[in-house]
């Protein structure tokens, strides 16, 4: 979800806010204040003055510090022979008349270094049931307010009728997030914010590992849901104490935010719209569905149809497949209009050309999608292929078979045909699948699956192809070791390395690529000037495209290199080079070998021979953070053996002679489509297509054997043909 939450509009109407503050974020673990946590505290709410918003605070602490403190005047003023005797716990209340004036004072000096000046209001239960004192108590904080002065709340803890601060929970009010609850609809303010030691409220205890973050809290959906951990390790009630007072104030109309109070700038953050914690809204079951699903019901959901759709015949599943290619032109104009409006907003927000020429689903894109799985539904059925077959003894047959993977993560960037190829190849392969893709093309994704699962027989179930429409869902998904079987990040390099880091999931890595053309001295320069303008202009954004032309030195000053030199900066192509050559052709130096353009513009430089070429290839076509090493790079020689030195040595997932590298792609290399493009070394390495989301599996048919410690086997080992 984007950083700004259609949920959260009612922001930019907030006047007046409550604050309260809870003991677990005013005090450390040992009992003492948290100097840092209120320092941070009182400089956000400075700023909020500052800003013009009316800020009130309902502080918790008093007695969690008065008992720190009297248990140390307690120790100093005792004997050897009084520390020996079972000690009483401390009065609650005295500790409440200690401690009060100590985070007072503390709220005071803060508050003063920031030149804000703050105010003390003790209230108790009793007092709210005087109808006189909650009109004298609205009027004073109004006055305070005025002056900008900031009233800090806190139960008088020291003379409330309560048994003890910790053990009564009955009245108007019973603690502190009640308090907080309650002054905010006395006070009529327009948020309540409730900080607290956790990010917000979780479906489950938050150190459990499958408990996730609730964003938008729907009582109809998460009353019954939700399991709470313990309480608060200082509180009175924790987040169950905190979840019953939103719940009371949201619905009696003022929104509710519960977010961490041990982050710097939570509360600038809840007032800017930012996603974070938990929101309580009277409204909030208008935007979230009440059957939301959450990110393991979505793997485990993707996971039982993929095993529905694997027990169909070859047959049925091509049919699903042709009903996708049919389904996909007969939507074509809507998938348009969706897709221009992307267009549109990314032009608006000004992403840059490269990204937007990936967004846009031009003519005859839908076309050429529908005849690409077509081909791969045509394709030898891929699932259950017998790979070898192996007499291990008389009557006992071994075969090695071709499996799907079970679930794939798919996590791509800006192009919604991406979308459509990731499918129709999950389906072939009899996978279940899990598609985010950027929010740049969130229409365009939303209807192509929309499509595409709609084409999904009731036999499979739509739920075998889910998109994920929440970047908060990710790191939930990247936790499913157990239900996901592979993440496949389609993107940048930075992506890539964000979900290495992310996941114990295995990782096809795919980086974008820096793809080299070298132009050898023996080269046909008419060829060498064809693939290169191809590989650089016919589609710039792709991972394909050349970004580093390599010319042999021989070639310098001759007619030939100048007319392909000429030729890319006619056809509008903006050119770098390298140390050797940016002067010689009267070219801008380039920054870094290692930048990839996705446009208009590549590097040149100048290489002695072809095992420079080759050590410049090996330094700079691979991305150094990560260690994605090469992805596509050719050479142009008419020298065989040259060629063949160069198909040999370049160490890339796809190496060319004398073609261009836009050739590079599952559907051109009989694929059908492609995930991507994998620039890894373990199980699949360059373009990806059925094969690599297959895995194996061992069939063994046997007659009644027994291993009985080999005594009664004589082990064969033939290989057997796989048509028999």
């Amino acid at each position: 979800m984007d950083a700004m939450d259609p949920t959260r509009t009612f922001i930019k109407d907030v006047k007046r806010v409550v604050v309260k503050v809870g003991t677990a974020v005013v005090s450390r673990g040992d009992g003492r204040l948290a100097l840092g946590r209120l320092g941070a505290l009182c400089e956000q709410i400075k700023e909020m003055n500052t800003r013009g918003f009316e800020v009130i605070l309902v502080t918790s602490g008093a007695v969690c510090v008065g008992r720190q403190r009297l248990r140390y005047r307690k120790l100093v003023n005792s004997s050897f022979a009084d520390l020996q005797k079972p000690q009483a716990e401390l009065d609650g209340k005295a500790c409440a008349a200690v401690g009060q004036t100590g985070l007072m004072a503390l709220y005071d000096a803060l508050f003063s270094q920031l030149d804000v000046t703050s105010s003390q209001l003790l209230v108790t239960d009793n007092d709210f049931r005087d109808p006189d004192f909650r009109l004298q108590l609205s009027e004073t904080v109004k006055s305070l307010l005025a002056l900008k002065v900031i009233p800090i709340f806190n139960e008088n803890d020291a003379i409330s009728t309560r048994k003890a601060p910790y053990e009564d929970s009955s009245g108007i009010f019973w603690d502190n997030d009640s308090l907080a609850a309650l002054l905010a609809l006395e006070l009529k303010v327009d948020l309540l914010i409730l900080l607290s030691d956790v990010d917000g409220l979780y479906s489950g205890p938050p150190s459990e590992p499958h408990s996730k973050l609730i964003h938008t809290y729907v009582r109809e959906k998460h009353q019954t849901e939700i399991t709470f951990g313990d309480k608060s390790r200082v509180g009175r009630g924790g987040m169950t104490a905190k979840v019953k007072a939103a719940v009371y104030a949201a619905y009696a109309g003022v929104p509710v935010v519960i977010t961490s109070g041990y982050a710097t700038d939570n509360i600038l953050k809840v007032l800017e719209g930012e996603r974070i914690g938990t929101l309580f809204h009277q409204d909030a079951h208008l935007w979230a569905p009440l059957k939301d699903v959450g990110a393991r019901e979505m793997a485990v959901a993707a996971r039982d149809c993929s095993r529905r759709l694997q027990s169909l015949s070859s047959q049925s599943r091509r049919k699903i497949l042709m009903d996708i290619a049919d389904a996909l032109e007969a939507n074509e104009d809507l998938i348009k209009v969706e897709n221009e409006a992307d267009v549109a907003d990314a032009q608006r927000a000004g992403y840059d050309k490269a990204l937007i020429s990936r967004l846009a689903m031009k003519s005859g894109k839908i076309s050429s999608l529908a005849k690409s799985i077509r081909v791969l539904a045509n394709m030898e059925e891929p699932i259950g292929q017998v790979l070898k077959k192996t007499e291990l003894a008389d009557g006992l047959i071994l075969e090695k078979t071709s499996s799907p993977l079970g679930v794939l993560l798919i996590v791509f960037e800006s192009r919604p045909d991406a979308l459509v190829q990731i499918a129709s190849l999950a389906v072939r392969s009899g996978n279940g699948l899990l598609l985010k893709g950027g929010k740049e093309a969130k229409r365009s994704n939303a209807i192509l699956h929309k499509v595409i699962t709609g084409a999904l027989p009731d036999t499979v179930g739509k739920k075998l192809i889910g998109l994920v429409t929440s970047r908060e869902e990710i790191p939930d998904l990247l936790q499913l070791d157990d239900v996901i079987d592979l993440v496949i990040p389609r993107g940048s390099n930075k992506l890539v390395a964000q979900i290495k880091e992310l996941t114990k999931i295995p990782v096809l890595g795919h980086s974008d690529g820096i793809c080299h053309v070298y132009v050898d001295k023996s080269a046909n320069l008419d060829m060498a000037k064809q693939i290169v303008l191809d590989a650089k202009t016919d589609y710039p954004a792709a991972c394909n495209a050349m970004e580093t032309l390599l010319v042999h030195k021989d070639l310098l000053n001759t007619d030939g290199l100048n007319e392909l030199i000429v030729e890319l900066q006619n056809e509008g192509v903006t050119l770098y080079g390298g140390p050797r050559v940016s002067n010689l052709l009267n070219i801008t130096e380039t920054e870094s070998f290692h930048h990839e353009y996705n446009s208009m513009a590549c590097t040149v430089e100048i290489v002695d021979d072809v095992h420079a070429a080759i050590g410049h290839i090996h330094q700079h076509g691979r991305h150094v953070c990560i260690l994605i090493f090469g992805h596509t790079d050719c050479i142009v020689a008419e020298d065989r053996e040259v060629a063949d030195i160069f198909l040999q040595q370049v160490d890339s997932a796809a190496v060319l002679h004398n073609a261009s590298t836009r050739f590079c792609d599952g559907a051109r290399f009989g694929l059908g489509a492609e995930v991507g493009i994998s620039t890894s070394r373990i199980h699949a390495r360059g373009p990806v297509g059925v094969q690599g989301l297959l895995t194996t599996r061992w069939i063994l048919r046997g007659s009644g054997q027994v291993v009985d410690g080999d005594k009664g086997v004589i082990y064969t080992h033939k290989n057997l043909p796989l048509t028999a």
